[in-house]
């Protein structure tokens, strides 16, 4: 198991709400819960549900993409040490320890796929 991120809201996120969230924004839920979106011809898990939206990104693409989501339905994107991942001025960055880290440009992370790191 990789490291996990999960979506945190004030309040909880009912499923029905995240089905119809997602949908707009070009996001789905597969039958399993999953929660996929497509590149190319392709499509990919970028989180499950689980009573809350998790994710264990495997690449910058799948990092911007649980960002953009967790954006999208009004929380943040918190790791299992407490960091936060988020979307200031079109740069995804990491914030933790009273520092923000730059991730990278979203656009052009999202341009460049979900390539494994």
């Amino acid at each position: 198991m990789g490291y996990e991120l999960r979506v945190v809201r004030e309040s909880p996120l009912a499923f029905a709400e995240l089905a119809r969230a997602i949908a707009p924004a070009g996001f789905e839920l597969s039958a399993a819960e999953e929660i996929v979106v497509k590149y190319g011809d392709d499509t990919h898990t970028v989180g499950r549900w689980r009573g809350q939206i998790v994710g264990q990104p495997g690449s910058d693409w799948h990092l911007a993409q649980l960002v953009r989501l967790s954006s999208l339905l009004g929380g943040r994107l918190v790791g299992e040490d407490g960091e936060v991942y988020a979307l200031t001025d079109g740069v995804v960055e990491l914030i933790g320890g009273g520092t923000a880290t730059e991730i990278g440009k979203f656009d052009e992370i999202i341009a460049a796929g979900p390539a494994s790191w």
